[in-house]
């Protein structure tokens, strides 16, 4: 299952490490018509308001206590400052340095950590992965301990992260589709993001004074991108409370109503449909002014 964007990227060779031959084939496909992309969605365990691996349950009404809640209980389960008000950023995708973009964070780490040390600005990575160390190593040499913690993963503090957090790091190379960062708006957490793939076609970059989008997006992937990036972050994240919160409350309820199982198969029922043609048999005003035996009139889609 890949996204709209992603299948365009692979029609437009956007990608060399897919097959020549699978590509070929995708194009002919494409052109025709017969080939289609198709947004997933997480699993419906990922709700704040039933989560049982979060701290403290919370929804679109309440979210401003209920996200303060987790973010101390994680902070005093990873040992960092506990601070409500520090800016928390979540790791939540592997640590494979050629998809990932784990390169372009690390490249930065420590001087997005300068930049922001008055507010306590944190980083939480909850992956596996070969650039684990990578971080690890950074973290030892500046003694960021209490403000960048990096765990192996589990679904449990994979929950509680995006309960905790205020933004996402996703800076990713290429994304097929990619689930966190739609996972995260369930959860008031806003993605920071490369715009490729499935996050192209699942987050927009974050309008306030239209009222829209979901997210902070970099187009051009490399580090300088990913901090101009996290600067926007942290420029929303010291706005008004009002308005901060406005913001968040609406993602929250896009974000569910949008990113469900259901929209999800919607999208495959209305392809079989297309594929099979089938007729949709439709009741006209001559159905209704002759007698019930006469036929109906069918008409195809």
């Amino acid at each position: 299952m890949v996204s709209p964007t992603f299948l365009k990227e692979i029609v437009e060779d956007r990608h060399s490490f897919v097959d020549y031959h699978l590509r070929k084939e995708l194009t002919n496909k494409y052109e025709a018509g017969c080939a289609v992309g198709i947004i997933n969605a997480p699993d419906s365990s990922f709700d704040p308001e039933t989560d049982r691996r979060i701290y403290c349950t919370y929804n679109k009404e309440n979210f401003v206590e209920g996200k303060k809640k987790n973010k101390l209980a994680f902070q005093k389960a990873l040992r960092l400052i506990q601070d409500p008000n520090a800016p928390l950023f979540f790791w939540p995708s592997r640590l494979d340095p050629y998809q990932k973009g784990c390169k372009l964070l690390s490249d930065i780490l420590y001087q997005v950590t300068s930049k922001y040390w008055k507010d306590n600005l944190q980083i939480v990575f909850v992956a596996n992965g070969e650039y684990q160390r990578v971080f690890k190593d950074i973290v030892r040499l500046h003694d960021l301990g209490r403000r960048i913690a990096v765990r192996d993963f589990s679904e449990s503090m994979e929950h509680f992260g995006y309960a905790a957090s205020d933004f996402i790091l996703m800076p990713s190379l290429f994304e097929p589709c990619g689930l966190p960062q739609m996972t995260a708006t369930k959860y008031g957490s806003i993605p920071i993001a490369s715009d490729t793939g499935g996050i192209h076609d699942t987050i927009s970059p974050l309008d306030l004074e239209n009222n829209i989008g979901n997210g902070f997006l970099f187009k051009i992937f490399d580090s300088q991108g990913l901090f101009w990036a996290i600067d926007q972050a942290m420029a929303f994240y010291k706005l008004q409370p009002e308005q901060k919160n406005h913001h968040i409350c609406r993602i929250m309820k896009e974000g569910k109503e949008r990113f469900s199982h259901e929209n999800c198969a919607k999208q495959y029922i209305d392809l079989y449909q297309k594929m099979l043609r089938r007729p949709v048999i439709m009741q006209t005003k001559e159905f209704y002014d002759s007698p019930p035996e006469s036929p109906l009139a069918l008409k195809y889609a």
